[in-house]
């Protein structure tokens, strides 16, 4: 599906929410309606958490239709919902077609517009973090709804082989494949022994739950790490997750997850806004809550 967006609402209040198990730490809530408030607009932004409710993502269809009723403008949806969200919308973006996942979706005009802004968050996160690094191979770890859009968005900054590792190796294969179709063969691979991979690796990406709150501790073995690998984390809460910790003592250069969860929610403001967000009032908004 292509999608051809329609005229922003009026200048009114937004009715954003974000759909997710697990979400009750989250920033992005904040984030919208700071910004919203920083340009002169009302803005409620609701939590639904799947884990709160008892519910998981097969709950989607009717927490769509809810919101659709309830007169929602828009809707963030995390883990676990990224991509069985697809599914169940009217249009998707090229990006979003493309990818197999969203994170943002605009409820207008009887229609639910599926986009991804993760690609570009996690990009525009990346480059300000981690300038100049070298690009020539890297391993990542997770192929889910998240993943799937940082594979993408690091071959757009330039990796030149990407190893993707999933405890779904059919998952991970999947993803390597589309990759390979969008961007040439031998661009990515399933990765099958990640000790070997990171010995060949300049730098790792981490796109797993593992080090949230939820889910503490390392996504690999901590042996595997060396001075010269960088490391990019999509995890934000906490901040400085056991992996960003293990690199930072090891002499790796790394990025935090807060780049990516930033840049995708300005992203997705202007979608749901249709307004230009001011991304580094957004940043400073982040790093104070």
């Amino acid at each position: 599906m292509t999608v051809e967006i329609p005229s922003p609402p009026a200048r009114r209040p937004l009715l954003l929410g974000l759909i997710g198990s697990g979400i009750q730490l989250s920033r992005t809530p904040a984030m919208h309606m700071r910004e919203a408030a920083a340009q002169g607009l009302g803005c409620v932004y609701r939590m639904i958490d799947l884990a709160t409710l008892g519910l998981g993502a097969e709950a989607l269809p009717e927490l769509l239709t809810a919101a659709e009723r309830m007169g929602f403008d828009g809707l963030n949806i995390t883990h676990p919902c990224k991509q069985a969200v697809v599914p169940l919308l009217t249009d998707l973006s090229p990006e979003a077609e493309a990818l197999g996942a969203v994170n943002t979706v605009v409820l207008r005009d009887g229609r639910r517009i599926g986009h991804n802004t993760d690609c570009s968050g996690f990009a525009e996160g990346f480059r300000r973090q981690l300038p100049g690094v070298a690009l020539r191979r890297a391993v990542q770890l997770g192929a889910g709804g998240a993943g799937t859009a940082v594979a993408e968005a690091a071959l757009r900054l330039g990796v030149g082989t990407l190893a993707v590792f999933d405890r779904d190796q059919a998952r991970a294969a999947g993803v390597a494949a589309a990759l390979c179709a969008r961007h040439g063969p031998g661009r990515a691979v399933a990765g099958t022994d990640l000790a070997a991979a990171m010995a060949e690796a300049d730098g790792l990406i981490h796109a797993t739950p593992t080090g949230t709150a939820a889910h503490p501790g390392l996504p690999l073995e901590a042996s595997l790490l060396r001075p010269s690998h960088w490391v990019s984390e999509i995890v934000y809460f906490p901040l400085e997750t056991a992996l960003l910790r293990l690199a930072a003592a090891r002499g790796c250069r790394t990025a935090h997850g807060g780049g990516m969860a930033v840049f995708q929610a300005a992203h997705a403001f202007a979608l749901f806004a249709g307004l230009r967000p001011d991304a580094d009032r957004m940043l400073a908004h982040f790093n104070g809550l």
